[in-house]
């Protein structure tokens, strides 16, 4: 029996169509940076009823961003992380080539999101992300070791609300699934460094009305990744899924 929950994967994928490819100044290691190294590999397989998975990489179009908001980090990001310039200065994408990246590779995503918010089975929506172990220049924790799981509801570092921004998930079942993490043997923090993107946001809001929730999981790669920070270990990632596993079946009883 799978378990009522949907799993999302925005920055999982490496692959940027050829074109786009073309009009990156990026290297190959620096654009593998891009990606949520492991996600794919812990979630993809696990047992519950709806995997969303991104076809193409963040650079080509970031999923977890408001497509009507433009910023240098918008849905095509001009910057990258460490402050690098991502396109070559005459390749910078314009506001056509924009509107065509939001329908071809943005909006199929979120249709599937938005048809999987609505299966009545369906209980909760994690939208998955993995993270460096230090804080890189661009984060809001520059130069920072992080905990193992960051679990966040658009809220402060208890669950609480922020002033007008509605979270995406109760505070009591927040620090409920928090609890089941620490069980798991994680370290855990709340809304620290992350808060929780647009995904959980958006969806959280949809979710909350028929009361369900929205919560973003971010894994320290350090859990499974070499030294560098890029390459996965088979048995580190295969340890944290079972981990990933149990904890929410878990969460599914709660």
């Amino acid at each position: 029996m799978k378990l009522p929950f949907i799993i999302s994967l925005p920055h999982c994928s490496a692959l940027i169509p050829e074109k786009i490819q073309q009009s990156i100044m990026l290297s190959d290691a620096q654009i593998l940076e891009s990606v949520d190294i492991g996600t794919k590999e812990i979630f993809d397989s696990l047992p519950v009823e709806i995997i969303i998975s991104a076809d193409y990489n963040r650079l080509t179009v970031d999923l977890n961003r408001n497509y009507i908001k433009s910023d240098s980090r918008g849905v095509i990001a001009l910057v990258d992380y460490h402050g690098r310039n991502i396109f070559y200065p005459e390749s910078i994408p314009d506001k056509t080539e924009t509107k065509n990246r939001i329908e071809k590779y943005y909006k199929p995503f979120h249709r599937r999101l938005t048809r999987a918010v609505n299966v009545n089975s369906i209980k909760a929506l994690f939208d998955c992300h993995s993270l460096n172990e230090i804080g890189p220049a661009g984060a809001p924790d520059a130069g920072k070791k992080r905990k193992d799981i960051i679990l966040s509801n658009c809220g402060d570092k208890n669950g609480n609300k922020i002033s007008d921004r509605p979270i995406s998930c109760p505070t009591n079942k927040l620090n409920l699934i928090k609890s089941v993490f620490l069980d798991q043997g994680f370290s855990v923090s709340l809304n620290e460094p992350y808060t929780g993107g647009y995904i959980t946001s958006y969806y959280g809001q949809k979710l909350l009305e028929k009361g369900k929730f929205a919560v973003q999981i971010e894994i320290n790669q350090a859990l499974y990744v070499d030294a560098h920070g890029i390459v996965p270990s088979p048995h580190k990632l295969n340890t944290v899924k079972i981990q990933m596993r149990h904890a929410l079946e878990k969460i599914a009883k709660i």
